[in-house]
């Protein structure tokens, strides 16, 4: 995955939501651990919060990202899973305009070489709503590792080549001009 050096790095305000009915912010690894690689990584941690497994909830922490304009990308971790309690990819569902398709299949396919067979169990998902995207990463510390190292910091690098999503952000909300 070449990152053209020669192109300046464009810097993503990218706001984390863990979902969660247990952990707080100082048991939260994985928020944790997503905040401190986007960080890492020259983005700028622009909110963090946590957020009981409630539909509701979830989407209108979303939906006030979403109208932020100073929140370009929101990754949430947890709540994606199939249990009764999982209910991050319906509060997607409802705030979603446009699904990235093959982000969860990725994710999938990239889990699957590490946890095999187990990772049909996980509802990771990708869109884009009101020109903010959206990715929604099971739990585990692991699996946030995953989307975000084999992923995430990939495609939201401008650098990144032959194309990312960073230089498709300007692009998002063109079916809305008249």
């Amino acid at each position: 995955m070449p990152i053209d050096e020669s192109l300046p790095f464009v810097a993503v305000n990218i706001a984390v939501l863990t979902v969660s009915d247990t952990r707080d912010l100082a048991s939260d690894r994985s928020g944790q651990t997503l905040a401190d690689r986007v960080v890492a990584g020259g983005h700028k941690l622009a909110d963090r919060k946590i957020v009981k497994d409630d539909v509701a909830s979830i989407e209108a922490i979303l939906r006030g990202w979403i109208a932020d304009p100073e929140v370009d990308c929101v990754i949430t971790t947890g709540g994606t899973g199939i249990t009764g309690r999982d209910v991050t990819p319906e509060a997607f569902d409802r705030v979603l305009e446009k699904k990235i398709e093959g982000f969860g299949e990725l994710f999938r396919m990239l889990s699957y070489a590490k946890i095999g067979t187990s990772t049909m169990q996980s509802r990771a998902l990708g869109g884009v709503a009101g020109g903010t995207y959206l990715f929604a990463l099971p739990g585990s510390t692991g699996a946030v590792k995953d989307g975000w190292d084999d992923i995430l910091k990939f495609q939201l690098d401008a650098r990144h080549k032959p194309c990312n999503l960073v230089e498709l952000m300007p692009r998002l909300q063109e079916h809305l001009k008249g």
